[in-house]
């Protein structure tokens, strides 16, 4: 189980740096392509590039993801809608998990 995580991890760092990486050539080109010849500033190379990256973030706080940010707002609404919810309503929830993520099979092993 231990090594599963691992990989996950090693995978996600891998994934994250090419992303960054990318992007910082995405914006190397579009600085090299677009400002000296709009402004006469000269070129940037990839260290610079990142660089903006990184100082845009810092400025400007710019989220990369798809709505992650949110997820506190989530457990809120979903903490008052279980607070609401009857004992029964809650167990049925509860199974309605179990069999999106895959605990139903244990179950159904252990009952034959």
């Amino acid at each position: 189980m231990n090594r599963h995580w691992v990989a996950r991890g090693l995978k996600i760092a891998f994934f994250a740096l090419l992303a960054v990486t990318v992007l910082s050539f995405v914006v190397m080109a579009l600085w090299n392509w677009i400002i000296p010849p709009v402004t006469g500033w000269k070129a940037i190379d990839f260290w610079q590039a990142l660089g903006l990256l990184v100082l845009s973030r810092i400025l400007f706080g710019l989220r990369v993801g798809f709505g992650f940010g949110h997820r506190g707002h989530w457990r809120a609404r979903m903490a008052e809608r279980w607070e609401k919810m009857t004992p029964e309503e809650r167990e049925r929830f509860r199974e309605g998990m179990r069999a999106r993520c895959g605990h139903h099979r244990g179950r159904e092993n252990a009952a034959t």
